[in-house]
């Protein structure tokens, strides 16, 4: 497996102390590859450039880390949403809107949705694998998850616009992606971000 570089040579949008933030998180990861530094860093930039406070951000990270097996990358849903009603060929040149990127999206009209939303002009739609890339699914993970594109819940259902947010109110957050499973374990991982991005200097 090949070892990241150091992150503080690659700074991270919003933080003030990328280094220190990096060497926080660390012991979640154990070694870190340079696909999840840079992963972390796109969905850190995706955070910044909403203005996003702290607990929002250490939940969303902490959603990719849970959602991805800690590879902080997009991946495709296992199965191919085999069972599912979304995973069917669908409206889109056949495609199946099974689960794709750091928060599993599905069904076609999140894909849609994701396309406007983010200005890609169908492309997208077009191509749904393009949710598979790192800055896409960043971006379809943060304005979802602010925006309450999957459940209707969203961050400030739950958390605080401001300052550090309590194991409890991580734990209600789930439901932004998926009722309670899991619930307290993706809630240990945020306040484990939420730490890093404390050390780090989140701003």
């Amino acid at each position: 497996m090949t070892t990241a570089s150091t992150p503080a040579t690659a700074p991270a949008r919003g933080l003030a102390s990328p280094d220190k933030f990096f060497a926080s998180i660390r012991p979640l990861f154990g070694t870190m590859t340079q696909a999840q530094v840079e992963g972390i860093q796109a969905k850190l930039a995706a955070f910044a450039s909403q203005a996003s406070p702290l607990a929002y951000v250490a939940y969303g990270l902490a959603t990719s880390f849970h959602e991805t097996g800690a590879k902080m990358q997009p991946v495709p849903e296992i199965g191919r949403g085999r069972n599912y009603p979304y995973g069917k060929p669908g409206k889109h040149s056949g495609q199946i809107a099974y689960g794709r990127g750091d928060v599993q999206l599905t069904w076609d009209y999140n894909y849609e949705r994701a396309d406007n939303e983010l200005g890609l002009k169908g492309a997208l739609t077009s191509n749904y694998d393009r949710a598979l890339e790192t800055e896409i699914s960043a971006k379809i993970m943060v304005l979802g998850m602010t925006e309450g594109w999957f459940t209707a819940r969203k961050f400030s259902t739950y958390l605080p616009a401001k300052g550090p947010a309590t194991l409890v109110q991580f734990t209600s957050a789930r439901r932004i992606i998926n009722g309670i499973d899991r619930a307290e374990k993706v809630a240990g991982y945020a306040m484990s971000f939420q730490a890093a991005l404390v050390a780090g200097g989140w701003a």
